[in-house]
């Protein structure tokens, strides 16, 4: 896994600012629109880099249930670069081919055929579930730095997207685009001081440009007074977004070392929470205050969880020594491992946590999704999303509990 593209990387302190941080052919179109209209969407984030350690393919979309319970996949993630669009890993996205084993329709890639890797899978995956839509989503934690120079020219860059999301090379694949900006008028991996209209005036070229094609955006859940929601104009952007992918999740971690230790997605306050603002609920409400509809805010839910070791106290709260160990990032692991590694033992803030010897974890399991899902259907919501595809089980209980 290639963690510097994660939406938020865990090794940095600025993260916690920066929190929001097989069906059959014919059944597979009913499913979806079923799914749609009963919960509303259902995006999940599909990473390029998955293909490598991960070994986690469009197949395993379609292996493990998922694909008819998704309404959208995002793409992540495409490179933000010189004012525009670019490719981020070509190797995975159209190079790549595949043997009949690991081809989404049992079809072995030929040497000689225009479009192979991931973008071919995922035309194939759209073939066998009409309903399904794909999004290419560009920036993420690591190449977000190139907003600022794209947005002193929104519509120089909203043109190379577009061209570059509607290549003839993957026609049919991609509905349209996705915008992971971290963060606008403020900071992620690095600073962005490009103003408080930026992000507004991206978005409107964008929409611009690309017409009735999708247009959504993964923005930030930081619900603090000052905080990042305030640093753009979200409310006013809204207009030209389809919806937005709210970041709710890496709220808290171990890139506070010593702790104390916390719900990475807590949905409400609680008592000792480190950041007052610092969840799910909060960005909702703040960004609703701002003229944001609800029907145009998907919920967002982490398929991994949080951790740290050196952990004395099973309740949150705890002092710690340091990040818990991760197969591919220290302080950072999948549901599908801790669900047995480290079986939940209690729930704060309609989210899960473990002690498990020195380790503890957060993270959210089918039951605390189920409450999540709730919440969202109480407050109007569009629906959910996750971050990501890999991190659920082979049988997909996780999706399976967001699209229940």
């Amino acid at each position: 896994m290639s963690r510097f593209r994660r939406k938020s990387f865990s090794a940095l302190l600025t993260v916690a600012a920066a929190a929001g941080l097989v069906a059959g052919a014919a059944a597979a179109p009913v499913a979806t629109a079923a799914t749609e209209a009963s919960v509303g969407k259902v995006v999940g984030y599909f990473t390029e880099w998955g293909v490598y350690d991960r070994n986690y393919h469009v197949k395993n979309i379609e292996t493990s249930g998922s694909a008819s319970k998704l309404t959208h996949i995002n793409y992540a993630f495409g490179n933000v670069t010189n004012g525009g669009c670019a490719i981020g890993d070509a190797y995975a996205d159209y190079q790549k081919t595949y043997d009949a084993a690991g081809s989404v329709d049992g079809v072995a890639d030929t040497w000689d055929q225009p479009l192979a890797g991931s973008f071919n899978q995922l035309k194939k995956l759209k073939a066998k579930h009409p309903g399904l839509k794909v999004l290419w989503s560009f920036g993420g934690w690591t190449w977000s730095g190139g907003f600022g120079q794209a947005a002193q020219n929104p519509a120089a860059f909203a043109n190379s997207c577009y061209n570059l999301v509607n290549d003839p090379r993957w026609a049919g694949v991609f509905d349209g685009i996705d915008i992971d900006w971290e963060y606008p008028n403020s900071c992620g991996l690095s600073c962005d001081t490009s103003g408080a209209a930026a992000y507004k005036n991206l978005m409107a070229a964008l929409r611009a440009k690309f017409g009735s094609k999708l247009v959504t955006s993964a923005i930030t859940a930081d619900g603090t007074s000052g905080g990042k929601i305030d640093a753009a104009d979200y409310g006013g952007a809204a207009q030209y977004v389809d919806w937005y992918n709210v970041m709710t999740y890496d709220y808290f971690g171990a890139w506070a070392a010593q702790g104390p230790t916390a719900p990475h997605s807590p949905l409400t306050s609680y008592s000792g929470i480190p950041s007052a603002g610092f969840y799910s609920d909060a960005a909702i409400q703040k960004l609703k205050s701002k003229g944001v509809p609800s029907s145009k805010l998907l919920l967002g839910i982490g398929f991994y969880g949080r951790g740290w070791t050196g952990v004395t106290q099973s309740a949150p709260g705890g002092t710690a020594t340091g990040p818990a160990p991760g197969k591919y990032e220290q302080g950072i692991e999948d549901y599908k491992v801790l669900k047995t590694s480290c079986p939940s033992t209690g729930t704060v803030a309609g989210t899960a946590y473990a002690k498990c010897g020195s380790n503890w974890w957060s993270y959210d399991t089918p039951a605390t999704i189920a409450g999540k899902i709730s919440y969202a259907k109480t407050q109007g919501l569009g629906g959910a999303m996750f971050w990501e595809l890999s991190g659920d089980t082979t049988n997909g209980e996780l999706i399976t509990a967001v699209a229940k």
